[in-house]
């Protein structure tokens, strides 16, 4: 992995992506004693920062992969990014999704004209259905997080920040599968000073926490969390890149996740859903470790269904 593989990546998906907006609130920053810039990814295409990896994975495909199709499984924002890039590059993508998806990132797969496979809410029921497609229609399969060019879209949000902002000190994003945390570790590798990468984490779904600590991927048993982006683990291809460059990560309850989403939704007047508030939940939850500091946290995506809003 160097630099160079980074910079490629950004010019390749360069076309299909938006340079989302990097925003800040001097309401937020007295609340919390730092200087915060949050980088917009809920104003990215499709509402999310999925979009960067989605389109990078096709791209990197062959001709002749790509006339087979593509395969998923994805309980939203990657659903609806593959479906997108998908489309707009001319290739069929087969998206399985958990019953229990929220309809408004069903819609969204239909609109982009993915066509959804619906399985039990478990990831062994995801994975074997997406298995069961990717054999019979020979289709490649995507991972939403654990797939290395998947990864280096994702990197690509953290590289256009501290393109803007060179001097962060710190960058905090969500964990859920990985592949954004791995993704903005690389980018703060190649492309910072010396900008520290921290994750948030809700405590109902804390697996990376406890990687982290037993040095091994861990597992959840339940996923009670309002957070539905991160109810998923991580992945052998990006644990290591977790394990080498994130600092550490931090877990918050459901109703600082809650508050921080309103806070944001209130002071900056936009759009985000709830995985998105889980980091800057973090710097709430931590004012005195965050002191002064200058922050930048992805917010992740804001395909949020406005009939079931948490507050």
């Amino acid at each position: 992995m160097n630099k160079q593989i980074l910079l490629e990546t950004y010019n390749r998906i360069k076309p299909f992506i938006h340079k989302t907006p990097v925003l800040s609130s001097s309401l937020i920053n007295e609340m919390v004693d730092a200087d915060i810039v949050f980088k917009c990814e809920n104003f990215q295409k499709m509402g999310a920062f999925k979009m960067r990896g989605a389109a990078n994975a096709i791209l990197s495909l062959s001709e002749e992969e790509r006339k087979r199709g593509v395969v998923t499984h994805s309980s939203g924002n990657f659903a609806q990014a593959v479906s997108l890039a998908a489309q707009k590059l001319g290739v069929k993508a087969y998206i399985v999704m958990p019953e229990n998806a929220p309809q408004v990132k069903k819609d969204g797969v239909k609109t982009y004209q993915g066509e959804i496979i619906e399985c039990k809410s478990t990831p062994q029921a995801r994975e074997a259905t997406a298995n069961n497609i990717k054999e019979e229609k020979e289709a490649s399969f995507l991972h939403p997080s654990n797939q290395d060019e998947v990864i280096y879209g994702n990197a690509t949000a953290a590289m256009e920040l501290l393109d803007e902002h060179p001097d962060l000190d710190v960058i905090l994003t969500p964990v859920g599968g990985g592949g954004l945390i791995a993704g903005t570790a690389l980018a703060a590798q190649y492309f910072s000073k010396d900008c520290k990468v921290i994750g948030g984490e809700p405590m109902e779904a804390d697996d990376a926490y406890r990687s982290l600590i037993s040095g091994k991927i861990e597992t959840n048993d339940n996923f009670n969390t309002v957070a539905d982006g991160l109810r998923t683990h991580l992945g052998d291809r990006n644990f290591p890149i977790i394990q080498k460059h994130v600092e550490k990560i931090i877990r918050v309850e459901e109703d600082e996740i809650i508050n921080a989403m309103r806070i944001i939704w209130e002071r900056m007047k936009i759009i985000i859903e709830p995985s998105c508030a889980v980091p800057f939940a973090a710097v709430l939850k931590n004012k005195q470790e965050f002191k002064n500091k200058k922050i930048g946290i992805i917010l992740s995506g804001g395909n949020v269904d406005v009939e079931k809003l948490p507050f």
